[in-house]
This record gives structure tokens, sequence and C-alpha cells, in this order.
């Protein structure tokens, strides 16, 4: 198997990295893909057609890219919904394969970079991302995740040889040398460092030492709980392999019959049992008692300077790492570091980066901490969501929800015709959904799946800050609800987001009512403040208006316990006051019921599921208008209209619900049996 990469050498480079050099002909790439080649020469192709290295005058190794694909950038703003992130394609046997071939050809020599070919062009502005690998040393750690972070990164793997035996101090240079080019070039853009196992220790360690630079961490089990552990060649496997379970999983499509789930996991067994005998190329024992050695000493070194870590953390830790005590060992860097947020993966092993399921860019994207300049933008920063992302963490929260609500979308044509699907909603923004949500808002993960697929566009939610409250992280996180709409797209609630959304011409979602939640009899009441001014922006960027209703969680719930119930209850009343204390009230200046904005959380009873129904109003169009808003009088007559068009929309549908023949749950379980799952239920008639 070729070696698809291009190295950056201390023997060939002036420096860690690559400057660009223009030819006469195309620019050179910015991030330099190619095969490694036996025998460097100044072909820029060979035979079939496939680029080579060659040295440049300067004497640096160089890449002739094609002239249109290196005139390509793109911002993630650019990125398609649903995009291809590649994430599933590889497995550890490429881990495997990759690791040995790296081994048999670059043996010799220091420390170095390089750039997995298949990682890609990035879009505009990438920060930097730079792998340090574990105690492996090989630098193929990330390969599960290099198309995707290689579509948002300019992804650079550390690769320490075989029979390199360079100290702590001079990795720790390799690697300062390479962050401070970076900050150098690019001082207003952070630099990421991906660090797995020991290469969580070196990311500390190289934070610590450089404060004043803007640096993103992500450690995977990092080992600085590393107390001189004693590893013989039978751990060997789990070191650089992790949970075997996992492994043999990998690439398993789901809904599979159990004989074809078997069959696969048999296959990828077959396929890894060749390959075990070849680890110690990878991890001969001298090679593994000087890097336990090395280990060592960078976990105490890392240890002694974690007071000075200012980076922006993100600790990954598995609930099943037989190596080292990684759950005890992220609670006590949450406590230490003073920027620390942490994921548990129960059930995963310490090679975490190397088990399926487990979609790194996800990670990221749900904790804010992929970013383009110092701070992180809601609306710039966003990545939308990728077609694996839809699949294996989207799909899987809502199964279980749209398998016992059966959900029912409707939309309304510009001729006032209703249609089932969304083929009411424009294709282009700006558009604004406005409506009023149900108890607990559980509306919003079922109608936004749609938009991701009939529309191919995120849709996003201004939601209320509390949401995205520091508050809100512990140091026993897993995935939660707070990472699940980060992914989705949600947004602080606020004019200057509001203002940038529609500017950017998104399908935005917005309850006027804000976070004022349902007391007991209110279940399909509509209560909005008075202030027009969202019909006033909208109209500025000729945004499409249209009002929706959705009923039907009075099918699937029962409520008990509502605001003025729990505040009768003293310790109620005290957990409801202290959730309250640090909350930002977004409705200082509202008056009468829409003023009740403490959040709480209702008491419910579940009821057998009925059935929710979405009905999206006919469109209003507010472009020209921008003039006619600026009247107070014809704002509040748009405001109005709105507001009556989502009160009828509801009545609708509360009353043709009633005529649904399928809206129990037992008549659409027999029809599911009889025509198959995928079958959209009929409904009502419309």
């Amino acid at each position: 198997m070729a070696l698809m990469v291009t190295f950056f050498t201390s023997s060939t480079l002036n420096s860690s990295f690559v400057s660009i050099i223009p030819t006469s002909k195309v620019q050179v790439e910015a991030r330099f893909r190619t095969f490694i080649a036996k025998s460097i020469s100044s072909s820029t192709s060979d035979s079939q057609g496939i680029n080579r290295p060659f040295f440049n005058e300067y004497g640096r190794i160089c890449h002739i890219t094609d002239e249109k694909k290196s005139k390509v950038t793109k911002s993630s703003k650019d990125l398609e919904a649903l995009w291809d992130d590649g994430y599933g394609t590889r497995s550890v046997q490429d881990y495997l394969d990759m690791s040995r071939e790296m081994v048999k050809e670059t043996d010799g020599g220091p420390p170095r970079w390089f750039c997995p070919v298949e990682c890609g062009n990035p879009i505009k502005d990438s920060p930097v991302l730079l792998f340090l690998p574990g105690i492996d040393g090989t630098g193929w750690g990330l390969i599960l995740h290099h198309e995707s972070l290689g579509k948002v990164f300019d992804v650079r793997c550390l690769h320490i040889p075989v029979n390199d035996r360079t100290a702590l101090e001079g990795l720790l240079e390799i690697i300062e040398n390479a962050v401070r080019i970076e900050h150098a070039s690019f001082p207003n853009r952070p630099v990421y460092l991906v660090g797995d196992s020991l290469g969580g220790c070196l990311a500390l360690a190289v934070a610590a030492c450089n404060p004043t630079i803007d640096l993103v961490l992500i450690l995977s089990n990092p080992s600085t709980s590393f107390a001189g552990l004693h590893i013989t060649f039978p751990y060997l496997f789990s070191i650089i392999m992790g949970n075997p379970i996992k492994i043999l999983t990998a690439n398993v499509e789901n809904e599979l019959l159990p004989t074809q789930t078997l069959e696969q996991m048999l296959g990828n067994l077959n396929a890894l049992l060749p390959q075990i005998s070849g680890l110690e190329d990878i991890m001969p024992k001298e090679t593994l008692l000087w890097k336990l050695k090395l280990l060592k000493s960078a976990a105490d070194f890392a240890n002694s300077r974690l007071h000075a870590v200012r980076a922006e953390v993100l600790v990954l830790a598995s609930g099943k790492d037989n190596l080292l005590p990684s759950e005890d060992e992220a609670r006590r860097l949450w406590v230490s570091l003073k920027n620390c947020k942490v994921r548990h993966f129960k059930d995963n092993g310490h090679t975490l980066l190397l088990d399926d399921g487990l979609n790194m860019l996800s990670f990221i994207k749900a904790t804010h901490m992929y970013r383009h300049s110092k701070t992180y933008d809601y609306v710039s920063d966003f990545i939308p969501l990728s077609n694996s992302e839809l699949k294996n963490v989207y799909l899987p929260w809502l199964s279980v929800l749209n398998t016992a609500t059966s959900p029912v979308l409707l939309s309304t044509l510009k001729d006032g015709n209703i249609v089932r699907g969304l083929g009411g909603i424009p294709n282009k923004g700006p558009v604004l959904l406005v409506g009023y949500h149900m108890l607990m808002g559980l509306e919003l993960t079922q109608f936004s799946t749609e938009f991701w697929r009939e529309k191919k566009t995120p849709l996003r939610g201004l939601a209320h800050p509390m949401l995205f409250s520091p508050n809100n992280e512990t140091s026993l996180n897993e995935f939660s609800f707070y990472d699940f709409i980060a992914i989705l797209g949600a947004v602080p609630v606020s004019p200057r987001n509001f203002y940038r959304l529609l500017s950017n011409n998104s399908f935005i979602l917005l309850y006027p009512g804000g976070a004022r939640l349902k007391y007991r009899g209110e279940e399909y009441k509509c209560f909005w403040p008075d202030q027009p001014e969202f019909v006033r922006m909208a109209a500025k960027f000729g945004a499409t208006i249209i009002p929706f209703g959705v009923v039907g969680e009075d099918d699937i719930t029962q409520y008990v316990l509502d605001y003025d119930d729990q505040m009768k209850i003293p310790f109620l009343r005290d957990i409801i006051n202290e959730a309250n204390r640090d909350i930002r009230n977004i409705r200082v200046d509202a008056k009468g019921e829409v003023a009740k904005q403490d959040m709480f959380v209702p008491g419910v009873l579940a009821k057998i599921p009925g059935r929710f129904y979405y009905l999206f109003g006919k469109p209003i169009e507010t472009k020209g208008m921008e003039e006619e808003m600026k009247d107070k009088d014809n704002a509040n007559a748009m405001y109005l209209k709105i507001k009556s068009g989502v009160e009828y929309l509801l009545s609708y549908l509360l009353e043709k619900r009633e005529k649904d023949p399928y809206r129990g749950i037992v008549e659409r379980t027999i029809y599911k049996a009889m025509k198959g799952p995928s079958d959209h239920v009929p409904t009502f008639e419309l």
C-alpha cells in the first residue's frame, strides 16, 4: 500500500513547515499533498497521473496541484447541508496498514510532520490542527477522522520513527516551533493541538509553556495519570487498538439482520488477525521501553505546569480504559484547568480515536470549540450537519419519538392549498418561521430533520441563553441535549444574532413568546409580547415570514405540576430559585403573562402516545416593505396578522386531528405492520 502523505523534515526544510512558493504555471498548494516516493524526482506526475514531490529551488519539498482546484476556496457557511464528511470509510485495519507501511518506508530520521492526502483541501481560513500521537508514535491515530477534520482544518500529524530516541525536550521544541510559526503567520487564528494519550501530555506541556498563544486542546484519554505502569507486549494490542468490540463493529451497517451483522463482524476479525502479528514492527520491545520512560517524563512535566495552562481544553475520557483511570483523570483536569470541558464515553476503551461511532468533529462542534478567530462566532463558525452526523447522532435521538408520534408535516402553498411535506416553504432564505412551542418544545428536533432532508439547509433556532450557559458544564458530562442543539445550529437569541442570520439568508426559527413555559390549562394558548421588532427586522432584509402551529404534546403527556404548584413545595421552590438566579431574563420589559420567564421542569406523566401535527402557514412576503414597516401602526398590523395566523393554525390542527383515523398508536402500528415502517402513515383529509 502506498503511503499518501507529504513529509516536512528538518533535513530538507529551513523551518518546521514548508512556505508556499509560486511557480510560473500554477500556485503551489498551501497544504502539501502527495505520495511518499522511494526516490524524489523532479517529475510532477508519473504515468498514472499521480502527483509526486519535488525539490524546489530553495531545497524544500513542494507539490504541484491542479490549477482549478487551487482556486476553489470556501468558508464554513458554504459547506452544503448533509455534506459528506467521509466518516466511517476508514477502520483500524487501515490504521495498521498505514502504520506498518510508514515504519517500512520511512523508519530513519528525526520526528517530522506529514499531511495525509485524504484530508483534502480545507475551507477558507481553516485553522491548523496538529495531531500529537500516542505511544505508538506513527501519527496515523486520526485516520478515521482525516476526511471530516480535513474539510475544516489544516491537518498535520507528527510522526516519531520507531528507532528515534528524541528526548522530551526535543519533542516539545519541535511542537513549539510549529505552533509559534503558525501563530506568527496568523496571530488572530487559534492553533489546535489534538493529543492522544502521550500526545495529551505533550499538548498540555506546550500550552503551559506558551500561555500567550491562542491554543485549543483536544485531549483523548491524556496520560497525565501515568505512574509507571508495567506494560508488556500483550497490552500493546489495547494500547494501539483499544476496545475490541468497537473495532469489530466498525463499518458494520445499521439495521442489518443479526446474521448479516455477525457476518460483517467476522469479516473484520479475519482481516485484523493477520495484522496483529505485525504490531511488533510498529512497537518493538526496545521502543516500547523507551516510550514508557518518555511517557513518565511527559506526565510529570505536564502535571507540574497545569496551573500555567490558559488554553481552551476539551477532554475526551473513556469509561472502559483498561490502562489508565481516564474518567477520574478527566475530573481532576476539569478542576485543575481554568477553561476545561469534559465528555465521557462509558463504553469505550483507551484508544477513543480508533473506536467506531465517535466522530471527533461532532464533539468539537457540539462544545462550540471550532472557531476561526479569538472568540467563537455562532453564525460564521457554524458547520452544517453532515450526512454521517444525521445518521449517527441525530436520527438515533429521534427514532423513539418518531416511532411513538408518527409526525404529520404540512405546509401551505402560495395559492392557499395545504400539502404534505415542506413544499410550501421557499427554497432560498432569508426565511423566518414564527410560532409557539409546545410544553417541552419537542417539536424542534422533528421538523428540523425535515428541513435538513427536504430543503438541504439548517434551521437556525434562536434559543434562550440559558441553553448556552457555562453552568451547564460539569466534570461528568456525556453527550447531552445541549450538545445536540449546538450541532443543530441553535443560536442565543439577541438582536445582533438575529440581524446576522438574516443577513446570511438563513432559515430561522423564532418563538416570540421566549422562555414562557405553559401552565396547566394553557396547552395551546399563544402568549406573545407587544413589541413587533422582529417584523421590522425581517422587512429590512426582505425575509419571508411563515407562521406555524404544532399540536400533539398533550397526546403523550399529562400535565401534573406547573410552576405555581412547584413554587408551593419548599424544596422545589428552592431548586427553581437557585436555577434561575444566574439566568438572564430576555424579557426584562415584558408585562403580563409573557413576563413569566422563570425556567422550570414541568411535572408530567406519560400517556399512551398520540400523534404530532405540524402546519406551516401561507408565506408572508416582506420584500420591498422596509419603509412601510418603519411605521409603528403598519408594523403592529403585520405583527397581529402573524400572531392570529399562528392561532388559526393551532385551532385548525386541533379540529382536524379528531378526524385522523391513525391518530392512535394501535392504528398506526397495524398500518406499519401491513405497509412497512418506511411508508408515510396517512392522516386526515387535506
